[in-house]
Formats: structure tokens, C-alpha cells, sequence
């Protein structure tokens, strides 16, 4: 039987992992913006440009209305019950994003988290400026080629650092090419609902996120399995 590692860190991609839907698209959705934001999508620049493009179309808004949409948006099957089973066993985990820094703050504190990395979302007097401060200032690029807004690949590094980890010792989740530095510097690296291009950088594809907790020994149903630790 193969010797179990053991995991001190669990990192998570926040929309379309833990959260199902993407923030910015239910905020288009219900704001009326859909096409605009399709257009930048659309665009040929790099994902932080476009993320800076993205951010003044919130102009104005107010930032209580956005955030109590963002809390209605659904988290995936089984989040609860994986990030208790995580706590449980204490380990440490962390959500980081291309979003906002304020709604990864909303959704760290519900789920009760560690830690929460985005990009900085100017707001004065409760009302959103469309300035964007993002989190790759030092504009690094991915191993795509892409530059985007965050570098999640620094951030899961940084993490270690604090944590004093190797990143051995760390399985990271995520679905979209933002995700593929760190899933590829993960021990474990789990594509979860993503498209081929991201399964293809991952050790583990899924639909489900308990699979993370056969990791720590734990069953779907949240039993010991005793079942060994794979890596593909």
C-alpha cells in the first residue's frame, strides 16, 4: 500500500469551484451588461487588461446591492461539507481569484476559510469607481504566455512561504486556465468541472469535490475508505 503524503493546505479557484456561476456574469446578467462584457471577452488583449476593462463597467454601482447579489449565488455540491471535513482535520485552506478582493472576503468568512487573494476593487462611499487595483502588479506572466490579473502560481508559493510547506504538501482546485500555473505546481492538482486544456495540467479530473477528501482518508459519504492516494 502506497504511504498516504500529508496535505497541509487545500487552495481553491473561487467562481465555478466553489461558487456555481461566475460573479461577473451574474452581475452583467442582472445589471444589464452582458453584451458589454461579451465584447471584452471577445477582445485580443491580456486577461489583466481585460480585467481592468471589466471592473469600469461597475462604475457607479453600489457596492451593497452587488455584494448581496454575490451572496446569492449558489456555492457547488458538497462545499460545505468538504471544507468541514478540511477544518476538521485542520487543515489550512485558502480561496484566491480573479475577482474581487471584498466578495472573496464575503465568501472566506461564510465558509470559514483562511485565506482570500483577489484584485482590489476601488469603492468610495459605497459606490464603485471602476478602478481597478489588480494583483500581478509586477505583470508576471503565466506559463501560457497570458498575463493575467492574479498570478495564482505566486500566491500558492507565498502561501508555502508563510506556512513554512513545501508545495508538495499542497492540492490546489480549479477549473479555468487562470488556474493551470497552479495546478501544475500543486502535489496535487485537481481540474474540477474544467474544459480538456485544464484537465490536461491536472493530476485529477472530477465532478466532484469530494474528491478531495480521499486525501485525508476520507469516503464520498464523508466515511474512512483507507483508500490509497493517486497521482495520474
Amino acid at each position: 500500500m502506497k504511504q498516504k503524503k500529508q496535505y497541509k493546505l487545500v487552495i481553491f479557484d473561487m467562481d465555478g469551484t466553489l461558487l456555481d456561476g461566475r460573479t461577473i456574469y451574474v452581475f452583467a446578467e442582472i445589471k444589464g451588461f452582458t453584451n458589454k462584457l461579451s465584447a471584452i471577452f471577445d477582445s485580443s488583449k491580456q486577461p489583466y487588461e481585460k480585467s481592468i476593462e471589466i471592473a469600469k463597467l461597475l462604475n457607479g454601482m453600489q457596492y451593497q446591492e452587488l455584494l448581496d447579489i454575490f451572496k446569492k449565488i449558489p456555492l457547488q455540491e458538497h462545499v460545505e461539507t468538504v471544507i468541514s471535513y478540511l477544518r476538521e482535520k485542520q487543515i489550512k485552506t485558502a480561496l484566491v481569484t480573479d475577482g474581487y478582493q471584498r466578495f472573496a472576503n464575503d465568501l472566506k468568512r461564510r465558509l470559514s476559510l483562511d485565506y482570500a487573494f483577489g484584485n482590489r476593487l476601488s469603492i468610495v462611499n459605497q459606490l464603485v469607481t471602476g478602478d481597478l487595483l489588480y494583483s500581478n502588479r509586477s505583470l508576471q506572466p503565466s506559463s501560457d504566455g497570458y498575463i493575467y490579473s492574479i498570478n495564482k502560481r505566486s500566491v500558492l508559493d507565498f502561501l508555502c512561504m508563510t506556512l513554512d510547506i513545501s508545495n508538495n504538501e499542497v492540492i490546489a482546485v480549479g477549473d479555468a486556465p487562470v488556474d493551470i500555473d497552479m495546478l501544475e505546481a500543486a502535489g496535487v492538482g485537481i481540474a474540477y468541472k474544467a474544459p480538456m486544456d485544464v484537465q490536461n495540467h491536472a493530476n485529477i479530473a472530477t465532478d466532484d469535490l469530494r474528491e478531495i477528501l480521499h486525501h485525508f482518508g476520507g469516503g464520498l459519504n464523508g466515511y474512512e475508505t483507507g483508500r490509497d492516494i493517486y497521482i495520474a
